[in-house]
């Protein structure tokens, strides 16, 4: 197989992927958390979780879980939080992991959620160190959306850090948002109600960015070239997905057609 049909399959797979949650939007969640710094840890510990948000592509309802929400129904001062971290986070993980259960079967839309440092496989082992039942999402209900859009849009579509990029290019507000230094940084100060306010900020604006990804709105700084290439296969596929790009390639075909006809008739 080409390197240009390889893209191309790529390409084709993501999109139809993105636009297969739209046609399932009901069974579609997206996920973010927010934890401790897992670069400042000097006991080897795993990062505590302090939030997690979970939304529902289909109406936008987001199911948010954070330490501050169950230190308060257990009336513990939000300045006393970190002397019951344990308690409080293998409760907050308890109800996640219920919501969890209920939705096992749902397509989990997350951003570089993929490993023990960050990802599905950090909370659950969390969950299991605090003594808190976990439940297995299956791996191919599982999807990254930062890696889709590298195979929709090809590895330059941003720059890096790539989410923050891609906001400043198509404009999605970021109120709220905190970078990793910042996120850490807020924990460092006990600012739980700030983190979580970021977690929510990022689920919101990953929704925004694969609305505009089905859209075919999203703007990104790949070219047609990064996508397609430029050979005849390329331009071919091209045509099939852009029907501007179709109408222009009828339109040479039939020009090159009749002077390839006149060319004949004036030489026989």
């Amino acid at each position: 197989m080409s390197k240009t049909l390889r893209r191309i399959k790529t390409h084709r797979k993501a999109k139809t992927t993105i636009n297969g949650f739209y046609d399932n939007d009901s069974h579609c969640l997206l996920i973010h958390y927010s934890c401790e710094s897992f670069y400042d840890i000097k006991d080897g510990k795993t990062p505590r979780i302090t939030s997690i948000a979970v939304r529902y592509l289909n109406t936008a309802q987001t199911k948010s879980f954070s330490i501050h929400k169950v230190a308060e129904l257990k009336q513990i001062p939000i300045d006393q939080i970190d002397g019951s971290y344990d308690l409080l986070e293998k409760e907050m993980l308890k109800d996640f992991y219920k919501f969890v259960e209920e939705h096992k079967d749902y397509k989990w839309i997350h951003w570089n959620m993929r490993d023990i440092n960050y990802g599905f496989e950090a909370l659950k082992y969390r969950a299991t160190i605090l003594g808190a039942k976990t439940y297995d999402i299956k791996d191919e209900n599982k999807f990254d959306l930062a890696r889709l859009l590298i195979d929709k849009y090809g590895k330059g579509y941003s720059s890096h850090p790539r989410l923050p990029s891609i906001l400043e290019m198509n404009k999605i507000s970021s109120k709220h948002w905190l970078n990793g230094d910042e996120e850490a940084k807020a924990f460092d100060n006990k600012e739980y109600v700030k983190l979580h306010q970021s977690t929510l900020a990022k689920v919101d604006v990953m929704e925004n960015i694969l609305k505009l990804t089905a859209e075919e709105d999203l703007k990104t700084k790949s070219k047609l070239r990064d996508i397609y290439g430029l050979n005849p296969q390329g331009i071919f596929e091209l045509a099939k997905d852009h029907w501007l790009y179709s109408l222009i390639l009828v339109v040479l075909s039939t020009i090159l057609g009749i002077l390839i006809t006149n060319w004949i008739n004036g030489s026989s």
